[in-house]
């Protein structure tokens, strides 16, 4: 049985175009031409004796067999990768490093990581925050904490950690909280709601969950990130919606209430990890951050 690979350069355009599902792309990603990519996928096509890609309108569909390469080529490379990165690291003992939303990681995250570190010591943790583009395949990352909708991505290990419940909440400072601490949900309709780009759903769908058409909500102050839009609730500034977890100590210590209560949502609070990089570290955490959820 003959040992022959393809060119690497047509591996490496296949699985790029195969992930970001677009010749250009692959083509600004490996930094060359629409036609270079184009050429190296024809010389791979020719070199195995099958089609990969077909055309669907102004795209490309993989074949069965594209599917295939697409799988095992993304496989190896991501393996080839996460070992020249721990090569170049130049150490075994590397942390296991965390991505979550900086909201996530501010707000419910440290302000427990202290007993994390009590009950873990073995766990090198480090903590990546992002907002938006949050990827658990990007480079340096070993796993990423998200609230997120099923199904997961198939190449994906996914650890369940609690259904996410989200809901309005108010400081006793604002101005108009004796009025409506007791009032029904419907009263929010006509109020100012702060309101996050990052979470443009929030409102909406909860009012939908309380029978209340979206287009009667009046929305005031907007925010860049979950945060921030908290801290303005906090300080008595108007009412904000969010998961529970995020205000769970808030609520606590009376800095913030939720009349309202919470609504479960379809979206899952979850640990992702590339199936191809388990790591007995990700089971560990998963464990603690469930239980530690269950505390709230």
């Amino acid at each position: 049985m003959s040992r022959d690979l393809p060119p690497l350069n047509a591996l490496r355009a296949f699985e790029a175009t195969a992930r970001l599902g677009s010749v250009s792309q692959a083509a600004e990603q490996l930094n060359v031409t629409h036609g270079a990519v184009s050429r190296q996928l024809k010389v791979l096509e020719e070199h195995l004796g099958v089609s990969l890609f077909v055309k669907e309108g102004r795209g490309l569909k993989l074949t069965d067999a594209g599917i295939r390469l697409r799988d095992t080529s993304s496989e190896a490379f991501d393996r080839l990768r996460n070992l020249c990165a721990e090569l170049t690291k130049g150490q075994v003992d590397a942390p296991f490093v965390l991505g979550c939303s900086g909201s996530l990681l501010a707000r419910w995250f440290i302000p427990r990581l202290g007993r994390l570190n009590a009950d873990l010591p073995d766990l090198r943790l480090h903590l990546s925050a992002g907002e938006g583009d949050l990827d658990p395949r990007r480079p340096g990352l070993d796993a990423l904490l998200v609230f997120a909708e099923p199904p997961w991505p198939a190449d994906m290990q996914v650890y369940e950690l609690a259904s996410e419940r989200i809901g309005p909440v108010v400081s006793p400072r604002y101005a108009r909280y004796e009025q409506l601490r007791h009032a029904p949900a419907n009263a929010l309709a006509g109020e100012p709601l702060l309101h996050t780009t990052s979470r443009p759903q929030a409102w909406p769908s909860w009012a939908q969950q309380n029978a209340i058409e979206p287009k009667e909500l009046k929305y005031g102050q907007g925010f860049e990130h979950l945060y921030y839009m908290l801290e303005a609730a906090v300080a008595g500034l108007g009412v904000a919606i969010a998961p529970e977890p995020l205000v769970a100590q808030d609520l606590k210590a009376g800095r913030l209430v939720a009349p309202w209560g919470f609504k479960q949502t379809p979206a899952q609070l979850a640990l992702w990890l590339p199936k191809r990089a388990a790591d007995g570290r990700a089971r560990q955490l998963a464990q603690w951050l469930k239980a530690e959820l269950a505390r709230d």
